[in-house]
């Protein structure tokens, strides 16, 4: 083993520049990823003397097990966190927690194939035919970035894909001058595409520079006039195309690192370690998420070959379970998972039921030959120890489905719970079967934290609605099938909703009052 090197005398060779650094172990392994925008003094701090005294028992723990480090340099901050971002999911360190699950940076995305191409936002490019921008490193100044290029380019910023009268009867873009309302032909489609390929030369960088003199000297022009409203909203227009169009490099894996993410290596040592009669190709790991006991949510989410298959992801409100019950939350939801698979591959497959298969043999035979709506998967992973493993097991044995092979992989020290088995699989950190497991798990917590948070946002806004005076449920339903959301009932006329069974103009008045009282 190669000797430690004097981590002080290598700070010299360190340059003044932002860049992302690698902490390594006597192993070579990634333990840590971190991005500076001064390397050299960020290392110098990792490495005083006194650091180790006065810091916390992760960060000694962490700064004993460095043996070596490796530093990239970047040419801005931006550069430095999408290049850390990418590093942390490919590594996995044990000291890092931000960025550890399958969540990507925000793209710019428009298709030129469409009747009237918009911009959207996407974590994922495909090859679609598409146009993509991107990574960027700030959501919300991308976000903003967009919403300025669709009224400076009249771009439309409307669901439909081909929207017309209809839409535009509801809309108030074309009203304010933030669309040229194609969907009404107020300009031909040669015209708009010109001004969609206006917005995206910009979007790429191209006359970015012009483009920010020009916004900053209007605003200086309406400081100067004291309309301190316009100048205020030039300035965080300027902000935030500084932020987006700020040039960066897009990083391809390891930046000269041999890279530890081997996702087919890592199932076959999985199936190893778990004695399986092969590498499990599909993976399905199940969470729950509760915040009180009115909001418990479950996800599935489905690995193949070791990498997330998005498409089939689920999410489930549980409705069985009272109280928090994280025991009866993850049986129900593996129950309908799992009776949900059967009962679609008998109904598309009569003969099963006199077959002389075992249930999993049958639906395994059917999936090769195309036959089963959907597949079995080579393991379940619940996210969870003993209790969780014991109920999703009670299931699968209910359901017949008892040589389903599962697992429990417990948060606190990553072990590995078995059926049958008292006691646990304890991996080391740098095994690549457990970084498996834990991306699996990860993307699983981090579905069904979102998936509860969404329907907690959702509940929030509709019980306005429980409190406004007069609205009975039925009256709700038929708002909110109308409409889909308070805030859109709040821009609608009392005329509109009148207009919809059961709700006279008055209770529609009075009701636009209550909502709008603030």
């Amino acid at each position: 083993m190669k000797a430690r090197p004097d981590m002080r005398a290598r700070l010299g060779d360190i340059p003044h520049q932002p860049g992302v650094y690698l902490m390594l172990d006597r192993l070579g392994s990634v333990i840590y990823v971190g991005k500076a925008r001064d390397l050299r003094k960020r290392l110098g701090n990792h490495f005083m003397p006194s650091r180790s005294q006065s810091a916390d028992h992760k960060t000694r723990a962490l700064l004993e097990a460095i043996w070596d480090f490796e530093i990239h340099l970047v040419r801005n901050e931006q550069e430095a966190l999408l290049l850390e971002g990418k590093l942390i999911k490919q590594y996995r360190p044990r000291y890092n927690v931000s960025f550890r699950d399958d969540k990507r940076f925000l793209l710019a995305k428009i298709n030129p194939s469409d009747p009237w191409p918009r911009f959207v936002l996407t974590r994922l490019k495909k090859d679609d035919g598409a146009r993509y921008f991107g990574p960027f490193a700030h959501s919300g100044a991308l976000r903003g970035t967009i919403a300025w290029l669709n009224k400076e380019f009249g771009l439309r910023s409307c669901r439909s894909r081909k929207p017309g009268e209809k839409e535009h009867k509801h809309c108030s873009a074309d009203v304010i001058r933030n669309c040229s309302a194609p969907c009404v032909g107020n300009i031909n489609r040669e015209a708009y595409l010109e001004q969609v390929e206006q917005a995206s030369a910009l979007l790429e960088g191209r006359g970015r520079r012009e483009r920010l003199k020009s916004l900053v000297t209007e605003m200086e022009g309406a400081s100067a006039r004291m309309d301190f409203e316009r100048a205020a909203r030039l300035r965080d227009i300027v902000q935030n195309l500084e932020r987006t169009l700020n040039p960066t490099r897009q990083f391809s894996r390891g930046r000269g690192v041999p890279t530890t993410v081997k996702p087919l290596d890592d199932l076959a040592e999985l199936a190893e370690l778990l004695q399986l009669p092969a590498s499990p190709k599909v993976m399905e790991c199940f969470d729950i998420s509760n915040v009180s006991s009115n909001h418990i949510v479950g996800s599935m989410v489905r690995f193949v070959d070791g990498v997330p298959d998005n498409q089939n992801y689920r999410r489930y409100r549980v409705r069985t379970v009272e109280g928090q019950d994280d025991f009866a939350s993850m049986a129900e939801v593996i129950r309908r998972r799992y009776a949900r698979i059967l009962q679609q591959g008998a109904r598309a497959n009569p003969e099963v039921a006199d077959s002389q298969e075992s249930i999993i043999e049958s639906m395994r035979r059917l999936a090769e030959e195309g036959r089963a709506p959907i597949t079995l998967p080579d393991l379940v992973i619940v996210d969870g120890g003993k209790g969780q493993l014991s109920s999703a097991t009670g299931e699968l044995q209910r359901l017949g489905l008892h040589e389903l092979p599962i697992i429990g992989l417990a948060k606190k020290r990553e072990e590995i719970f078995r059926p049958g088995e008292s006691d646990p699989l304890v991996l080391g950190h740098e095994v690549g079967a457990l970084k498996l497991l834990q991306r699996i798990r990860d993307e699983a917590h981090r579905c069904a934290n979102n998936y509860n948070e969404l329907l907690f946002r959702k509940r929030m806004k509709e019980s306005l609605l429980d409190d406004c005076p007069g609205i009975s449920p039925k009256r709700k339903a038929t708002l909110l099938a109308e409409f889909g959301s308070v805030s859109r009932i709040r821009g609608k006329s009392a005329e509109e909703i009148a207009g919809l069974p059961g709700i006279s103009l008055r209770s529609a008045e009075a009701m636009l009052r209550w909502l709008n009282r603030d």
